[in-house]
């Protein structure tokens, strides 16, 4: 008997769990996941915005490869060409649900799903989700694939019930106000109230005897909504959570693995898992051998990419174990670019008013992770790195032509649409570099 599959994702969260020790609050239920199962300390989005990052959790293959590289509420969409999740799943005789929110297609059912409960009635809030889902795994004959997408924790957060603002946590990478204190205490409150709702689905499996046959997948699809996370290239943007759990198969027991993963590899894994062949057309790795202790070849680099958030903004980076490098096609002063709407009207951005925060973005960027885990100091331009830089630079070159991505032939414009607001200036030297004179 095939297990059934059943993945929560939920927006913006980052790792900001207590199991991640992340978090200034209790997530009792979504760490319970973890305690019982399996945690990826080192998990990495493709992008750090919504639809191509999700995109890629679907497809096993990057935004650059899919061309699905912005918003679909911004006229962006994954092809149909595209095969994904569901459709795999439904081949070898799963049935396919959707709860709540999808970001990768007009049309959830495009998709594969041969079910679609509360796509129609948004916001696609756990509070609304649950109950669907509650009555669907009393129900539900298997095998089964269930997608549970939850609107949180996207802001805004002013339904939830905040927290004490004297107990958070504040992020190195922000400074300790009285307006980021209030903006976090908001957003722990979406997040107890995603694990209020986490915890009413694992009591349902418990219940009605699928806890054991169930491989249980709990992540989302990029960092917190705040400057220097989420849309950014930053750890913060892209380091996302997985927690997996499968008492009949190997993932029990809290066991936390290190290894750099992309969310690229998370399909061909669930494929590897219920023994389907991985076609050759997917970019992502199996990491199946690593969670059974078989031999397994730990990625060395994991790649991550923008172009279109609310704004056009292109930026790539490769991120290995101790450095990354960003390279970005667009100037501008960070984080004013970049930002998308929900960060700049928001208490933290207002805080940080014309502060050292604000810098001016500069063509490339290198960080060593070993001794700045926070990536405050660009030594882009320290001849001590410099062959790191070159190293990192031409393997970031070769990705892009590996993967056809349109930035190498200039800037990206809409489908359909092109230019949505006015020109972006591109660095100077930046359209001859991205064409082969950038060694």
């Amino acid at each position: 008997m095939k297990p059934n599959i059943l993945m929560i994702i939920c927006h913006d969260l980052g790792q900001h769990l207590r199991c991640y020790d992340n978090l200034s609050v209790e997530t009792p239920n979504i760490d319970s996941i973890a305690h019982n199962g399996t945690l990826f300390r080192n998990y990495f989005a493709t992008a750090p915005l919504c639809s191509p990052s999700r995109g890629s959790i679907m497809t096993g293959k990057y935004p650059a490869k899919t061309g699905f590289m912005g918003l679909v509420n911004r006229g962006w969409e994954l092809p149909n060409s595209e095969k994904t999740m569901p459709q795999y799943l439904k081949e070898i005789g799963y049935s396919t649900y959707l709860f709540g929110f999808q970001h990768e297609r007009r049309n959830p059912k495009s998709l594969g799903y041969d079910y679609v409960f509360g796509w129609n009635d948004p916001p696609h809030l756990a509070r609304k989700i649950t109950p669907l889902v509650l009555d669907f795994i009393r129900e539900v004959k298997v095998p089964f694939f269930a997608c549970v997408g939850f609107f949180e924790v996207h802001r805004p957060w002013d339904i939830y019930r905040k927290v004490d603002p004297k107990i958070v946590k504040i992020p190195p990478y922000l400074p300790d106000t009285p307006e980021v204190r209030e903006d976090l205490a908001m957003f722990y409150g979406a997040i107890l109230e995603t694990d209020y709702y986490v915890g009413k689905v694992l009591e349902a499996l418990r219940e009605n005897n699928k806890e054991e046959d169930t491989i249980l997948i709990f992540t989302t699809d990029h960092g917190i909504a705040f400057p220097r996370a989420k849309s950014t290239l930053y750890d913060p943007g892209i380091k996302t959570t997985l927690i997996m759990r499968w008492p009949k198969g190997n993932l029990v027991n809290g066991k936390v693995y290190n290894e750099l993963l992309s969310n690229v590899d998370l399909l061909p894994t669930i494929l590897d898992i219920v023994n389907v062949e991985i076609p050759n057309s997917l970019q992502g790795k199996s990491f199946k051998p690593l969670i059974e202790g078989r031999d397994y070849k730990p990625r060395e680099e994991i790649f991550a990419q923008k172009d279109w958030h609310d704004i056009y903004d292109p930026i790539r980076c490769i991120r290995t174990k101790r450095f990354k490098y960003i390279r970005n096609f667009v100037e501008g002063i960070w984080p004013y670019l970049p930002l998308p709407l929900d960060i700049e009207e928001s208490l933290t951005r207002r805080s940080l008013g014309n502060s050292h925060y604000l810098r001016l973005r500069e063509r490339e960027e290198l960080y060593d992770l070993e001794n700045d885990p926070n990536e405050f100091y660009n030594l882009a331009r320290d001849p001590k790195y410099l062959s790191v830089l070159e190293s990192l630079r031409l393997k970031l070159q070769s990705w892009m032509e590996e993967n056809d991505d349109p930035i190498l032939k200039g800037a990206i414009p809409v489908p359909g649409k092109g230019f949505v607001q006015d020109p972006v200036p591109m660095f100077e030297d930046t359209k001859d570099d991205i064409v082969g004179k950038l060694m």
